[in-house]
């Protein structure tokens, strides 16, 4: 089908009527097979109550309420639940009530019990809005006179009937080569779904075969290419000119494709530093709506996978917007003044034309760090940018105020060992924004990209704070709250292994301050580990103010502006002044459309206001206000937009557009995941029947893990290879003990270890431990029967 249902309900208005000959058109269905197509959607989405069907064949929105949308998301032990996107409860759906939905899909479900203190609400899948899986990998089976194709993601409930030509796929070893498989059909009633192999993939042929493993794996090989456009000049008529300003471009990574980064300039300002932050101006150039917009969307996000880029913007448009040293380049601007405890004074957006003077790499910041104080002497990474030496060091001065005030306020920071290895190139580095994580890693005055991420966060922060005064609307970057079972499990590992750990009367620690007991730890980084898991993923979701854009006759002051969070977040104090920042405030993200979409919708929202925003009441009026200044929302009593633009900008921002946003920020997250254990498992590969030292970093019923250095790559020891005794699992202190000999596994213990085997396709690494002395528990023989 040349749509989804998912398509098809974006298009229907939420008030009034739409016709189908309008929405053929929209959808650009021209043969017969297609319109009828869309003839058979309506009518189901009409019997669900979805849709409304008139007499005029006008479609409208239905009164079915009862629906709740939800991503799909199934376990391989086939458990499958439906994720909310309201923050509600997760549903249960049991077997016979997913109607052929797959692990990823976005679902309607009708709730058909209520959940109780113990147990999830359980529900049925109504209607599949969007299909995840187009293709998959798989093992190809011949099953009598049966070809099918076996999913290697176990996650993926069914099998798929392939056509007998594929039969000669079905006698190539699982362990040399998979087939990709594109679906022809998905199942529906009592028919599978049907594909054919596009291609054998070999498990042999190197990095760039890996690579496009981990592509077809996540679904993002078929990368279509972008449309012919023309793109607009950034205005030169509000440009401040900043070419003066000794500008720093600073990256860390080191391919020549890496994206674009922000530029910086700072110097000392009233005992605290004063700050600009400029962005590439990519999102001015665009023409929202038309073709290349919406492949923009498509791809919504950058990622590395080692080696090699996939850059979300063209090669012509990263080329007229990046800076490079020497050429003046149009810029989005944030200046930020900061005082000497990291806190902000006073901010002021604009747009603005910037030159560059020097590139800063990790090579120059390692040798200023080693640079002995006051000495004259200058290191050869330096003198190319001698005279930017001073800057470099307000900059660094800079960055640490600012990261010393968010772990004052309680920001979460987990040091955790990154692996090393030559294949995963940029992803050997710290990300520049952090990756949008609700955590961090301690600040590396080495490092480019973690100095840049410090900086960048606090940009994000200013804008939100920013807009949400003036009531524009914004995509967010939130997590939820972390669960208070999780956090103790962290806690009850933590104390094993004498933490000492202070909880509130509640008896649940924050993970702010579960963080600042595990730094002093010997086992601080299995421990890191532990909470990282605990820690939710973030996600975007559209901020909603109440107060409308064209408000009259009212002031826009703080208190009347306000965001309206979801279940999943805290509630934020909208009143909080600059000094009052919270801990668990969203990230607005703008300064790098370089890498996400959604730093291009925030920047278009930005130049808009910017560039359209009303300054004064009337052209009659000749005192203006700044529209990017700190506070500017007191002082405005006008609407900001006149009625069309404020529509153009309401509808960059939609509900629909933020999903798919996040559909595609999980793909290419797992990807990341999947790169960085293949690459892993790939460094354990030599380390066959070899003897490795590693560190216990988790422990189950079942076994523990192994993780080892350099590379970290983790592996499992089973409890059925411990033969040596019969082990029990104690959950309280993250340890397997032997019952006869009182040998102890436990959290964080450095073991000696063997590599069995070795399955990079599923990740998988088979250890076993080499006989030692370990350590006795002291404390008696339990009575427990003991848990496999």
């Amino acid at each position: 089908m040349k749509f989804t249902v998912a398509d098809l309900l974006d298009q229907v208005p939420d008030e009034g009527t739409l016709e189908i000959a309008k929405l053929e058109k929209i959808l650009r269905l021209t043969n017969r097979s297609e319109k009828q197509s869309l003839e058979l959607a309506v009518q189901g989405l009409t019997r669900l109550g979805i849709l409304d069907l008139d007499s005029d064949r006008g479609i409208s929105r239905g009164a079915a309420v009862d629906l709740v949308e939800a991503r799909l998301r199934c376990s391989s032990k086939g458990f499958c639940f439906a994720i909310r996107d309201d923050g509600g409860d997760d549903i249960y759906i049991r077997d016979h009530q997913l109607n052929h939905a797959w692990n990823g899909d976005r679902v309607l479900v009708r709730l058909t019990r209520e959940g109780g203190r113990r147990r999830s609400p359980e529900g049925g899948i109504q209607c599949i809005l969007e299909r995840a899986t187009t293709s998959l990998l798989a093992s190809v089976e011949q099953q009598d006179e049966r070809v099918i194709a076996v999913p290697l993601d176990d996650r993926l409930l069914a099998s798929i009937e392939l056509s007998p030509d594929d039969a000669s796929h079905a006698e190539k070893p699982i362990g040399l080569a998979v087939a990709e498989v594109v679906l022809d059909r998905y199942p529906v009633a009592q028919f599978p779904a049907r594909g054919h192999v596009a291609r054998s993939l070999p498990l042999d042929g190197g990095a760039d075969a890996d690579r496009e493993l981990m592509l077809t794996k996540a679904n993002l090989h078929q990368r279509p290419a972008a449309p012919r456009a023309s793109f607009k000049s950034p205005s030169a008529k509000k440009r401040e000119d900043l070419s003066e300003q000794p500008a720093l471009m600073i990256s860390g990574w080191t391919s020549d494709a890496s994206p674009a980064l922000p530029a910086v300039h700072v110097i000392p300002f009233e005992g605290g530093t004063r700050l600009w932050i400029h962005s590439p101006a990519v999102a001015e150039r665009l023409s929202p709506g038309n073709s290349y917009d919406q492949w923009l969307l498509n791809q919504s996000e950058s990622f590395c996978l080692g080696g090699q880029w996939i850059p979300l913007l063209s090669p012509s448009l990263a080329k007229a917007s990046g800076f490079s040293v020497g050429d003046v380049q149009d810029a989005v601007s944030l200046r930020l003044d900061i005082d000497s405890d990291g806190e902000w004074r006073d901010w002021d957006f604009c747009l603005s034309r910037i030159r560059p003077v020097a590139e800063v790499n990790a090579e120059a910041l390692h040798a200023l760090q080693s640079r002995k104080p006051k000495s004259r002497a200058v290191p050869a990474a330096l003198k190319s940018i001698k005279d930017q030496i001073g800057q470099l060091e307000t900059l660094i001065f800079c960055a640490t105020k600012l990261h010393d005030a968010e772990r004052r306020e309680g920001r979460i920071e987990l040091d955790l060992k990154r692996a090393q290895a030559d294949d995963l190139g940029d992803l050997n580095h710290v990300s520049p924004d952090g990756d949008g994580q609700n955590w961090s890693t301690p600040l590396n005055a080495s490092c480019p990209n973690s100095v840049l991420s410090v900086l960048i966060r606090h940009a994000h922060r200013v804008w939100e704070q920013h807009s949400r005064k003036l009531g524009l609307p914004a995509i967010l970057l939130d997590a939820p709250p972390a669960d208070d079972a999780a956090l103790n499990d962290v806690a009850k590992a933590a104390i094993a292994l004498d933490v000492s750990l202070e909880l509130d009367e509640d008896g649940v620690p924050t993970p702010s301050e579960l963080c600042q007991a595990l730094a002093s730890s010997d086992a601080s980084h299995v421990l890191n580990l532990q909470l990282r898991h605990a820690l939710p993923e973030s996600f975007y979701r559209v901020s909603s103010c109440n107060q409308e854009l064209d408000s009259e006759g009212s002031e826009h002051s703080s208190s009347e502006i306000t965001v309206d969070h979801s279940p999943k977040h805290e509630s934020d104090n909208s009143d909080a002044d600059c000094s009052d920042k919270q801990p668990l405030q969203p990230f607005a993200p703008w300064c790098c459309p370089t890498l996400h979409q959604a730093d291009v919708i925030n920047q278009q929202v930005l130049c808009s206001l910017l560039n359209d925003g009303k300054d004064r009441p009337t052209v009659r009026q000749k005192n203006k206000v700044k529209l990017g200044e700190k506070g500017v929302a007191a002082s405005i009593s006008w609407p900001l937009f006149t009625a069309s633009h404020k529509q153009k900008i309401l509808d960059t921002i939609r509900e629909r557009t933020v999903q798919r946003l996040n559909a595609r920020r999980r793909q290419v997250e797992e990807l990341k995941r999947d790169v960085l254990a293949m690459t892993k498992a790939r460094s354990a590969e030599p380390m066959l029947e070899q003897q490795q030292t590693g560190v216990i970093s988790g422990v189950q019923s079942y076994g523990f893990f192994v993780e080892i250095a350099p590379s970290m790559v983790e592996g499992l020891v089973h409890v059925s290879s411990l033969n040596d005794d019969w082990y029990e699992y104690r959950s309280r202190q993250n340890r397997l003990v032997g019952r006869r000999s009182r040998r102890v596994y436990q959290l964080g213990d450095s073991v000696e270890v063997k590599v069995l085997k070795v399955d990079v396709l599923r990740n998988q690494i088979d250890l076993e431990v080499v006989p030692a002395t370990a350590p006795v528990a002291e404390d008696p023989p339990p009575v427990a029967v003991s848990e496999e």
